[in-house]
């Protein structure tokens, strides 16, 4: 890394939540909104975009841990805005609070922990495990 992100740092990520974000299971009277699925992997983005200014282009980020609470439906066509602030740091490993606010309140709240690893260290080990055809 070419630094560290000081405690408290902050990033953010906004979207709108389209149809492709929706929960798969809309139909029948239910109403298209924002799946918790989509929602965690704009909020895990937030926390990458923190540490992205960071990283050596030999580096990247891979997730640890995620608790999100999804605390409220979005309905498509809202935009979301995904906030990542830095909690601690440990060796190469990163902890960050996450919060998601729609456009009428907070959807969403928990924890992640993101690693910076070395990319080609991380392609030989994905290479020795893929089963050769």
């Amino acid at each position: 890394m070419k630094s560290r992100p000081r405690i408290g740092e902050k990033a953010e990520i906004q979207f709108v939540a389209e149809d492709k974000h929706a929960i798969d299971f809309a139909t029948e009277g239910m109403p298209s909104v924002l799946s918790t699925p989509w929602l965690i992997w704009f909020m895990e983005h937030s926390a990458r975009k923190a540490i992205l200014p960071y990283l050596e282009h030999t580096e990247s980020t891979v997730g640890m841990t995620v608790d999100i609470d999804h605390l409220a439906a979005t309905p498509t066509g809202n935009k979301v805005t995904c906030i990542a602030q830095v909690l601690r740091a440990e060796e190469s490993k990163f902890h960050f609070k996450l919060e998601a606010f729609d456009e009428h309140e907070k959807v969403a709240s928990g924890l992640h922990k993101l690693a910076v690893v070395d990319k080609a260290r991380l392609a030989n080990r994905v290479k020795r495990k893929q089963k050769k055809i």
